[in-house]
């Protein structure tokens, strides 16, 4: 991904000089387990926020030690990512007469107080409505090659860019929507909708990729290779065969992996906000 000399975005928030130290042995592992069952991409931050407020003990301030070239070279290109998600969701708003409004984007180490709620980072990035920020720990991209087998830039920039998508779903009105639905509905048909939701934010990923591509050119060969590997990684049903051992779709809550490589593929190929209508089509 050609990205060293694309534009730095003002919308990074830095949190990393506080560490808030984690509580009993074994809290971090108990909402790394949860994550596992929803991993690591636009998970309702309620749910596991409020676990992870339970569980939080004895917290206190400590200095962080200092950051590696490489965590300075990663939060470099984290900023160049989010400008051109900003860059691309700014054209497409403005052509359809309205305004984007930018999300912060919130680095943070091991744990994060949002508008949301409490968070570790053991549950992945995130977005939260009530603040419109996206948060990450930069740990999760170690994570991403290690634990998920999905390395690689372009897959790294896929994260923000879907958690961007959430960002435009709430600018739009559509996870309003969604979100008041699921408390009127059992269980099994909340799912379905929050599925919805989830591949269309990765469809919203793909419209990204694809702006890139076409307009400022920095997509390399593989680069999307990278995020539809990585995409199939993070699918329900590989998530919970790998974390219980067998598959229950009608707990999925983000799509399969099938499913999320299709729905990014969509916008990637068609560019539109109107092709990731996930909502009116019955089988995804």
């Amino acid at each position: 991904m050609l990205w060293k000399n694309g534009r730095r975005s003002t919308n990074v928030v830095d949190k990393r000089r506080i560490r808030v130290p984690r509580g009993k042995k074994g809290g971090g592992i108990a909402i790394l387990l949860l994550a596992l069952a929803g991993m690591y991409f636009g998970i309702d931050p309620t749910l596991i926020m409020n676990i992870a407020g339970d569980m939080q003990q004895e917290t206190t301030a400590t200095t962080e030690p200092p950051r590696s070239a490489e965590q300075q070279q990663l939060t470099e290109f984290i900023s160049v990512v989010l400008a051109d998600t900003e860059d691309t969701w700014n054209t497409i708003f403005s052509e359809k007469g309205g305004r984007y409004r930018e999300p912060k984007l919130v680095l943070f180490t091991g744990e994060v107080q949002s508008a949301c709620g409490f968070a570790q980072a053991a549950m992945g990035p995130f977005y939260c409505p009530a603040d419109q920020h996206v948060y990450i720990d930069l740990a999760f991209y170690q994570d991403l090659k290690d634990q998920l087998d999905a390395p690689g830039d372009f897959a790294q920039a896929y994260v923000i860019a879907h958690e961007v998508g959430h960002h435009v779903q709430k600018l739009v009105g559509i996870s309003d929507k969604v979100n008041e639905a699921k408390m009127q509905i059992p269980k099994k048909e909340s799912n379905r909708l929050s599925v919805k939701l989830e591949l269309q934010a990765d469809c919203y990923a793909g419209i990204w990729a694809n702006h890139a591509d076409k307009v400022r050119n920095i997509v390399e060969k593989g680069d999307i290779k990278e995020a539809l590997n990585a995409a199939s990684h993070i699918g329900d049903d590989r998530l919970q065969q790998q974390s219980k051992g067998y598959i229950t779709p009608d707990s999925f809550t983000h799509g399969s992996s099938r499913q999320r490589v299709h729905w990014f593929t969509v916008g990637y190929t068609k560019g539109t906000m109107e092709a990731c209508d996930t909502f009116s089509i019955s089988k995804l």
